[in-house]
């Protein structure tokens, strides 16, 4: 195998930013414009994570591979011309090998062609303030008017963090299943090295030296570092290293997370439509309909169901019962209305508890006072309703506990119909931590799992522990 080519010439820029808040915490030639390399393809995948939210693509939306990806050089992941791959595949090689055949195959799948998708990239870049930066192609190999800064691919790394949480772990897994070959990441040495180290992205060209897009968590804290230039990779992880540290010790203990705001899709240089619901006024008083007007005469049914519509029945019943218990105090012999009978009936008797014997008077008395029941200690026994339920899903790997119970709460949430009843797990393996929902039928299972994949989260069915 081959060594790498050093790269002597390549100027060098660094910035260092908290991604809780924004705030750039250290820089360096940090707007000077310089060759991205394959830190371009997080803005590939980043609006691939977009297409796929917006439903212009799927995970399983199969691609056929063009002439032109097929024959970008190395790093690729080998497809051919006239090959069918699932899109989910692409973004696995392109996210942790760096495939430059699949990063072409995204934006021609995305956009038809790689002048569209570049078109897309640049529109995209500029919602989210990357000023300074403009892009000819999906890949980043070297090409004439290709330049970022290490600014804009600091914002761009952060966005690609909060924007799209349930992608991110991608940027972290040390090798992944590519669909034709199980592919390994370019930056495992760094990552294997720097504790709380998740990602983000390399990248490396003759021209460009080696660069890196790196962002680690400790506790509440996540830092983002961004080296342009580097003369080896050995040289480049221990920059990226020193500034990582830098990071850590200025960021503060703890900060309100400001996300930033994610950029609206583009698509043909408009926004996509039926996307967005704007109100366009607010009600701001609610009137009280006017009464209808009472005839002077009207039949006694009548004049009740008007009063109910004016609010004035409460008048109108209390004249009534006030002159019904004034003729009945006059005439003792006339048995006193209804209305009397109300307002000078006893508290009623709670009857006695039933059965009752054919024998039985039930005779008005004074109320007894209720005898105090002790309660019983009672016994539970729940009795398990799990039947076939021996399966589960798994939602993602990620390397902190936090962010792997953040994830399954959001998925939860997002689909309380389909996950109704499945336990929320976390399992911590040598290679993270494992957000998984178990207790689910197989149908329930893989009902679950196309959900979730039809919704851009990837998911993939278990069975049981045993």
């Amino acid at each position: 195998m081959l060594a790498p080519v050093r790269s002597v010439a390549a100027p060098y820029a660094a910035m260092v930013m908290d991604a809780r808040t924004g705030e750039v915490l250290h820089s360096r030639n940090a707007d000077t414009r310089l060759h991205p390399a394959s830190l371009t393809k997080m803005m590939t995948l980043y609006i691939a994570f977009q297409a796929i939210e917006r439903g212009e693509i799927t995970l399983d939306t199969p691609v056929r591979i063009s002439r032109l990806a097929a024959s970008e050089p190395p790093s690729k992941l080998g497809l051919r011309s006239g090959q069918t791959i699932a899109l989910r595949f692409l973004i696995r090689a392109a996210a942790v090998k760096s495939a430059n055949d699949a990063a072409t195959a995204i934006g021609e799948a995305i956009s038809g062609s790689e002048e569209a998708f570049a078109r897309r990239m640049n529109r995209t870049a500029r919602a989210m303030g990357m000023t300074n930066t403009n892009f000819h192609n999906a890949h980043g190999l070297t090409q004439s008017g290709h330049l970022s800064t290490a600014r804009d691919m600091t914002i761009l790394g952060r966005h690609v963090i909060y924007d799209f949480p349930q992608y991110y772990n991608l940027f972290s897994r040390r090798s992944a299943n590519a669909g034709v070959a199980t592919v390994r990441h370019t930056n495992r040495r760094w990552l294997d090295s720097y504790a709380g180290g998740d990602g983000i992205k390399t990248g490396y060209t003759r021209a460009a030296g080696f660069n890196l897009v790196a962002s680690a968590q400790r506790g509440q804290e996540r830092v983002i570092a961004t080296v342009f230039g580097g003369s080896s990779t050995s040289a480049r992880n221990a920059r990226i290293t020193e500034l990582m540290d830098m990071g850590f010790q200025r960021a503060p203990s703890r900060a309100t997370v400001r996300r930033p705001q994610p950029p609206e899709a583009m698509v043909a240089g408009a926004a996509m439509p039926g996307k967005t619901v704007r109100v366009s006024g607010l009600v701001s008083r609610s009137l009280r309909p006017v009464a209808r007007p009472i005839p002077e005469t009207l039949p006694d049914e009548e004049v009740l169901v008007a009063a109910v519509e004016t609010d004035v029945i409460e008048a109108v019943l209390g004249e009534a019962v006030e002159s019904a218990l004034t003729e009945a105090l006059a005439t003792p012999d006339v048995p006193p209305p209804v209305a009397t009978l109300v307002s000078t009936a006893q508290p009623a008797v709670k009857p006695r508890a039933r059965p009752f014997t054919d024998d039985t008077v039930v005779v008005a008395a004074a109320p007894e006072p209720t005898p105090t029941i002790t309660a019983e200690p009672q016994v539970i026994t729940r009795i398990s309703t799990s039947g076939g339920r021996h399966w589960g899903i798994n939602v993602g790997r990620y390397n902190t506990r936090y962010d792997a119970e953040r994830v399954l709460l959001k998925v939860a949430l997002n689909e309380m119909s389909s996950l109704d009843g499945a336990l929320r797990r976390v399992v911590q393996n040598s290679g993270g931590y494992d957000a998984n929902f178990m207790g689910l039928s197989r149908e329930g299972a893989d009902l679950a799992c196309r959900r979730l994949q039809a919704r851009g989260t990837m998911c993939f069915m278990i069975g049981a522990e045993g």
